[in-house]
């Protein structure tokens, strides 16, 4: 695995942990509906141009370690991954489309994760005043 990955105008090392809950935290990511979750999310992040690092899907929440390109905003890749998985998955289990009205809360957890420490960053832009 490259540390930084690179295109026609930009290095960079992008890499996000995301974690999103089914409406009202319902308990739906279970059983063929999980492991089909699972493969779109794969297929989509894939299409984008994206590497699932890591991905757990438990029954009321998922977490996503994934990397991508300085395209994409963090809004912007979640609404993709949220959009595409709950049209398909409600289409093909209809149970989901009589239980919940959507099949995503809005809400979300993004945190970043980096090669470098938040403390050497700071540190880093410190030292750079004096040259």
């Amino acid at each position: 695995m490259n540390r930084y990955a690179k295109n026609a105008g930009a290095v960079f090392s992008l890499k996000l942990h995301l974690v999103w809950c089914p409406k009202y935290r319902r308990r739906v990511l279970t059983g063929p509906v999980a492991e089909r979750f699972s493969a779109l999310l794969r297929d989509k992040a894939d299409e984008l141009g994206m590497t699932v690092h890591a991905l757990e899907v438990r029954p009321d929440h998922v977490h996503l370690f994934v990397e991508h390109e300085p395209i994409y905003s963090v809004a912007e890749i979640v609404n993709r991954l949220k959009g595409f998985t709950s049209r398909v998955l409600r289409q093909e289990f209809p149970a989901l489309r009589s239980r919940l009205p959507t099949l995503w809360s809005r809400s979300y957890y993004a945190g970043s994760v980096g090669q470098v420490s938040e403390a050497t960053i700071r540190a880093y832009i410190e030292n750079q005043k004096g040259k």
